[in-house]
């Protein structure tokens, strides 16, 4: 037979019947369950590292913010923790605000569930230069289901310069 020439109808049967066993199919889910159960605490981490991230980032950025308006507007700008985003008082936790004058400028709303945000400060007030008045120190971690084994440092100098470190102290208790 040539390799040319068209399969008889018992060959072209006999290959559309092809397929998995059961055995087949039942190695092939237990090889993927045993994957996906090493891949799913990584996942986990990965979630906790990028919400740690994202909430340092924000708070950050909140004491850029408010350095940079108090240098444009000329006048002390103040960054609060505030539990209603319109005055300060609150935890950290529950978000917090940058208010110049007596304008809210920025809001920023609660940390996700089971995180915590604590500060050394309750408030930090930039003067016009952009100078803060005091350097701050905040930690942000997650509390509970469970204590995560990654945490986020944000430190503010005296000078008002905001940075984010990555920490694994676990300060977060």
């Amino acid at each position: 037979m040539n390799r040319f020439t068209a399969p008889s109808a018992a060959g072209a049967i006999a290959a559309s019947e092809r397929g998995f066993t059961l055995i087949e199919l039942m190695v092939t889910i237990a090889v993927a369950a045993i994957i996906l159960s090493l891949a799913i605490p990584s996942f986990t981490e990965a979630t906790l590292g990028s919400k740690l991230r994202a909430t340092a980032n924000n708070l950050a950025a909140a004491a850029t913010l408010a350095r940079s308006e108090a240098i444009k507007r000329r006048e002390q700008v103040v960054l609060c923790a505030s539990s209603n985003g319109s005055s300060c008082g609150g935890s950290w936790e529950q978000g917090w605000i940058v208010l110049g004058g007596s304008t809210v400028i920025r809001t920023q709303g609660a940390a996700p569930k089971g995180f915590k945000v604590n500060g050394d400060q309750s408030s930090l007030t930039f003067q016009p230069t952009g100078v803060g008045s005091t350097p701050a120190n905040f930690t942000v971690c997650r509390a509970t289901p469970s204590v995560g084994s990654q945490e986020r440092t944000v430190t503010i100098s005296a000078t008002g310069r905001a940075s984010v470190e990555r920490t694994s102290a676990g300060a977060c208790s």
